[in-house]
């Protein structure tokens, strides 16, 4: 039992994208291994040559042997350079391919991120940042050089086994130096990650909500609370820091005191006749040499640890993220819509299921394609709640929302998306053009399609009068456009193509006469295309081309009908609630 229990894990982490990517480059991770042998024993030549040096060339007098050896070198050398050249492009490839491959399954997660307030997603594409850097810096050569740590320990056993015990000693200190700060920096790295997280979330929010900030006098609140986030996480980065830098110190020091020790006691043992002047050179330069890869893993180590969080972050969010495989390609939707006992919860602030709130109850009802409703209702009703139940990007708790009979995980969401518009209550444009955001940045949308759905929603002669027209750009520096054009714009986006489901939720919140008498046609026009039209409203307007009502009050579903009716059946049931609440009591009488 245990053991088939095992495996249906280990195929989950070998479908994880991120293990898919680094299975697919160990053969980069040999070639590195290959390379960084030959590098690190072309690093014998400068020991080598300066032993020959002096136990020959000096001995004998020879400039044909320092000639011959000269050259030999010279040539090593070039191969020392070649090869490390080759290792550091590599590995600064790896980290550009790294970033190319994962690069468009890490922007989904985030923008999926973006559905639900309470994710946990982090900051997927700052990870694959962290990861990319380490990739391309000095830290993954540096891990590749360690193993041959005891290489040139062994070298300097060779020539001496006081020499090989005076190295064995500084290399224990500086690889326990090196666990140490692993253990010292580990804790202060993770806090500050998830403090400069918050920093960033706050800032980004805060920037958003610029005009009611500097209109209410709250910029010198925001700034303080801000600026306490901030020192919080440069505490923690700080403490990560110094606690680094100290062990990077003491690692430099004892590299440092160990090649004088390694002359002193050479020079000793040289004054004995025990080993020559050259072998007390090559031994200092040797013993230098072999601390010197974890010298520079402990100054890299700070970002290794970055590196090694940041891939368990990654390897979580990308595996939720492409946790689905493609379901079967299913013919393009009519806009027969069915939805049966939906309901939608939402948890209380500790996330337990007492705690959860019913935001909408077992709504029911179905639209054909052709049909438009108008759901009514006061605020916090679930009118929203169920503009995203609709078009899938919630999903419900329990109950279902079916297009043309299939749920909406029975398709893939981007080939789904073609045939929903979607108008959200809050709408913002994407930076780019008025083209590119009425044609959902998708390039193969021609001008004529999205003229046309400009024309659809009524809003082709406003887009002619700004500046650039279609090219007008609405970038970060481009034109800033009214709340008003915006919500036009953005149903000229959802109604491209003419849908098969298209839902608007308070789609006149923001327009005027002309924009709501516009609207209307909209939706008019839809309806005898054959989409199928829900419309989330708060204004009487909006439901002035729809043939059906749906009233929700307090997530319930009130009443379900044509329009008339459930108007008729709303004002009978006002009507008595005014007549209750005339009426005098006993009290009063």
């Amino acid at each position: 039992m245990a053991k088939a229990q095992k495996k249906p894990a280990a195929a989950d982490h070998n479908d994880n994208p991120l293990s898919k990517v680094f299975g697919g480059i160990r053969r980069t991770f040999l070639a590195i291994g290959l390379l960084s042998g030959a590098v690190n024993i072309l690093m014998l030549t400068g020991p080598m040559f300066m032993l020959q040096i002096y136990d020959r060339v000096l001995a004998s007098g020879s400039l044909p042997t320092l000639a011959a050896l000269f050259g030999l070198v010279a040539a090593l050398f070039l191969f020392l350079g070649l090869f490390d050249l080759l290792r550091t492009r590599i590995t600064s490839r790896m980290g550009y391919n790294l970033d190319v491959e994962l690069m468009p399954i890490t922007k989904r997660a985030w923008i999926l991120a973006g559905l639900s307030p309470n994710s946990k997603a982090g900051r997927p594409l700052t990870d694959l940042t962290v990861l990319r850097q380490f990739f391309s810096g000095n830290g993954l050569p540096a891990l590749f050089d360690l193993p041959w740590v005891p290489f040139y320990l062994g070298i300097v056993y060779l020539l001496h086994i006081w020499l090989g015990l005076l190295a064995t000693v500084g290399a224990v200190i500086v690889v326990t130096a090196t666990v140490v700060s692993e253990k010292i920096t580990k804790t202060p790295i993770s806090e500050a990650n998830g403090w400069e997280q918050q920093d960033t979330n706050f800032a980004e929010r805060s920037n958003r909500n610029a005009e009611a900030i500097v209109a209410m006098g709250m910029t010198g609140n925001v700034i303080n609370h801000w600026q306490r986030l901030r020192k919080t996480a440069l505490f923690h980065t700080q403490t990560a820091g110094t606690r680094s830098e100290n062990i990077t110190s003491l690692t430099k020091a004892v590299r440092m005191l160990l090649q004088s020790g390694m002359l002193a006691l050479g020079a000793l043992l040289a004054i004995n006749q025990e080993i020559t002047p050259g072998t007390m050179i090559a031994a200092s330069i040797l013993g230098g040499r072999a601390l010197a890869p974890v010298d520079t893993a402990v100054a890299n180590w700070k970002n290794f640890i970055r590196a090694r969080q940041a891939y368990a972050r990654l390897s979580v969010v990308l595996a939720a993220a492409d946790s689905k495989k493609p379901p079967l390609q299913l013919p393009e939707p009519k806009g027969h819509l069915q939805v049966s006992g939906l309901t939608k919860m939402t948890g209380g602030g500790s996330g337990s299921q007492r705690e959860s709130k019913l935001i909408l109850q077992n709504i029911q009802f179905e639209l054909k394609p052709g049909d438009a409703v108008g759901v009514i209702g006061p605020s916090g009703s679930g009118k929203s709640t169920l503009a995203r139940l609709l078009v899938g990007i919630w999903k419900p708790d329990r109950g279902s929302v079916r297009l043309d009979g299939a749920s909406h995980d029975q398709w893939e969401s981007d080939i789904l998306g073609r045939h929903i518009g979607y108008l959200p209550q809050s709408v913002e444009m994407i930076a780019g053009t008025i083209k590119q955001n009425i044609a959902r940045f998708d390039p193969g949308v021609s001008d004529e399609e999205a003229v046309q759905a400009a024309k659809l929603a009524d809003v082709h002669d406003l887009i002619l009068k700004l500046p650039n027209g279609y090219e007008t750009d609405l970038g970060a520096s481009g034109f800033l456009l009214s709340g008003g054009q915006v919500q036009r714009i953005a149903l000229a986006r959802a109604v491209l193509g003419q849908p098969a489901l298209v839902v608007l939720d308070e789609p006149n919140a923001n327009l005027d006469t002309i924009g709501d008498t516009a609207l209307t046609n909209t939706i008019r026009q839809l309806r005898q295309s054959g989409s199928c039209v829900v419309v989330m409203a708060h204004r009487p307007s909006a439901i002035a081309a729809v043939n059906l009502l749906l009233m929700l009050h307090d997530g319930k579903q009130v009443a379900f009908g044509e329009k008339e009716e459930v108007l008729r059946q709303v004002t009978k049931t006002a009507g008595r609630a005014a007549d209750q609440k005339q009426k005098p009591g006993p009290e009063q009488e």
